[in-house]
């Protein structure tokens, strides 16, 4: 971690120091990239061992963040972000002891195999170099991207937003004794120290220095980075999420997976936004569904179809199926089956989640087949879109892009493959 923040704030200093961290970065990347998996997951679990350590602390200094976040006006879900708990805490532990539990993927070659000439050609996987990511809000995705672009043998630098900045620095300082600890560099991972705007421009730019971008925050700031960047950027825009209620489906599951997707976290992009429903089970299933989001505050704008069942149910407009809450609104349509399902999810998804609800085997298999988006799911709520659920240890974040990684960004999305090339003396003939 730099300790040292820039003597003033003006872009000459701004462009200096973010280049500091670059070359800082680059060297260091060199030395991680090629650092022992004992060596890493040590650092790991010394991080980890801080973190416990500094609990008290991190729930202070989190404090201090809350509230000036509410004193500036920060709006629930950014809150709801902010927010670290005990339950929070040992999350990010937990996470870190699993990604050093983790098979360390740099190195492994695959698909090895001999050519007629005798020689023997296969792929390796390496780290990317060094890796930004920017970031609002969650101070979790300080430690999560620290342990996966450490795993995975990259160097990063972090710069998360001015309104974590009490937690960020606390977490960092775990960080920091963690890479300290275990003999790797400390510059290994750094955490951009001003909140001055003029840093995200830098760094999203400084080809020499940086590998790709990983943006994580809100709708403006990714739309703002994928237009600015000269660095390729790992992505997803909105988690406008579907679930789909089948006419063949358990009517328990239907409203047990309904009420999770919705209700368990309302500010995250893996919330269910839209809910759409078979028109034989909406008779069935809409009433009990409408009961239990009203126990729970949850505002419900539906179809004309989805009012009439529903009586306090406002009317969806068109905009309604496009939008991303992030809050305790939901949108409910009726449909015909599952090909007017597939047809709003074509037209309305983020290409984020979606779940089907149904006992039919092979209507679930066409689903997972015909849905285009980085998680599609069966019976289970669209909140297991998520890192550590996936076995991933933590995420870097979610793709929605098709190219490179796509979905939960674990190790593997930080590496790329080389080709490697086995002979004894074999020349072409």
């Amino acid at each position: 971690m730099l300790n040292v923040e820039p003597s003033n704030e003006n872009t000459v200093d701004i462009k200096e120091y973010m280049t500091n961290l670059g070359q800082q970065a680059r060297r260091a990347g060199r030395e991680i990239s090629r650092a022992e998996s004992g060596k890493k997951n040590r650092a790991l679990l010394e991080i980890a061992t801080a973190i416990q350590n500094s609990h008290e602390l991190l729930l202070t200094e989190n404090r201090k963040d809350l509230e000036s976040g509410k004193k500036n006006g920060l709006d629930a879900a950014l809150l709801d972000r902010l927010e670290l708990t005990p339950a929070g805490i040992q999350a990010m532990v937990d996470g870190l002891q699993q990604v050093a539990a983790l098979p360390d993927p740099v190195g492994e070659i695959s698909d090895l195999s001999y050519r007629p000439s005798g020689i023997q050609v296969g792929q390796m996987r390496v780290p990317l170099g060094v890796i930004g990511i920017i970031y609002e809000s969650r101070p979790n995705v300080t430690v999560d991207a620290a342990a996966l672009c450490l795993k995975s043998g990259n160097a990063c630098i972090l710069r998360g937003g001015s309104e974590a900045l009490h937690s960020n620095q606390a977490i960092a300082a775990c960080i920091s004794d963690g890479l300290e600890i275990a003999g790797l560099p400390v510059a290994a991972v750094q955490i951009v120290a001003t909140a001055d705007r003029a840093a995200v421009g830098e760094l999203i730019t400084m080809n020499d220095f940086v590998d790709v971008i990983v943006p994580r925050g809100g709708k403006s700031l990714i739309e703002r980075i994928s237009k600015d960047a000269t660095i390729p950027v790992i992505k997803h825009l909105d988690g406008i999420c579907h679930v789909y209620i089948d006419d063949k489906a358990d009517l328990d599951k239907a409203i047990n997976i309904a009420v999770n997707a919705k209700t368990h976290r309302y500010g995250v992009c893996n919330a269910m936004e839209t809910l759409l429903v078979a028109e034989s089970m909406a008779v069935k299933v809409l009433p009990l569904l409408a009961e239990k989001y009203r126990e729970k505050g949850v505002e419900l704008r539906g179809c004309a179809k989805t009012c009439s069942l529903i009586p306090d149910c406002i009317r969806a407009t068109a905009a309604d199926w496009d939008t991303e809450y992030l809050a305790p609104i939901l949108s409910i349509r009726i449909v015909d089956g599952i090909e007017q399902a597939l047809e709003h999810i074509h037209h309305h998804s983020s290409g984020h989640t979606e779940a089907i609800v149904t006992e039919d085997y092979s209507l679930s298999r066409r689903f997972l087949r015909e849905v285009d988006s980085s998680s599609v799911m069966v019976n289970a709520s669209t909140r297991f879109a998520d890192g550590f659920e996936y076995g991933l240890g933590a995420e870097i974040g979610i793709s929605t892009d098709k190219l490179h990684a796509r979905g939960p960004v674990g190790l593997k999305g930080l590496t790329s493959l080389k080709y490697v090339v086995l002979g004894d003396g074999h020349i072409r003939q």
